[in-house]
């Protein structure tokens, strides 16, 4: 009898980690790029009109909003939502040439890998750990997060 007991409890202890894990990696995915977007006071911005784009990368003409500035080009991760010819309002991650979107859609896109891993998060929450409500509060919010992403870019 004990023993199905710690059993029982050792499953629901490992799901609970793997959730936890799960979250966890999305949230620290996520602050990267959204640290930058959303604490932006004190860091460089600027519009970025997208000149070309290669498989991983876009990259164009830099015009910041500062006159200081001296840059002239910056890059930013390619995704369905950057064409060339767009010009978009972004700020510079410190250190690089690398532009962020600002904005709701930079923001929402920034957590992207949150969303999808309350996504993943749910399905070990409602099916190993048997917290079917909970579950679908991830779900739910991880979803909510990943569609409104799609709608505000």
């Amino acid at each position: 009898m004990k023993r199905t007991v710690l059993v029982r409890h050792a499953r629901r202890t490992a799901m609970a980690v793997v959730a936890l894990l799960l979250v966890v990696a999305g949230a620290w995915s996520s602050w990267g790029s959204a640290q930058h977007v959303l604490l932006s006071k004190g860091r460089e911005h600027g519009t970025l009109t997208v000149t070309g784009c290669t498989d991983e990368t876009c990259s164009g003409r830099y015009v910041p909003a500062d006159a200081g500035s001296k840059r002239t080009t910056a890059t930013m991760e390619r995704s369905v939502a950057v064409s060339k010819g767009q010009t978009l309002t972004v700020v510079v991650k410190p250190g690089t040439d690398e532009a962020l979107r600002t904005g709701w859609g930079g923001g929402l896109h920034a957590w992207v890998p949150l969303g999808g891993a309350l996504l993943l998060a749910s399905l070990v929450i409602g099916g190993g750990l048997r917290m079917t409500r909970t579950a679908w509060s991830s779900a739910a919010l991880g979803g909510a997060l990943l569609l409104g992403t799609f709608f505000a870019l």
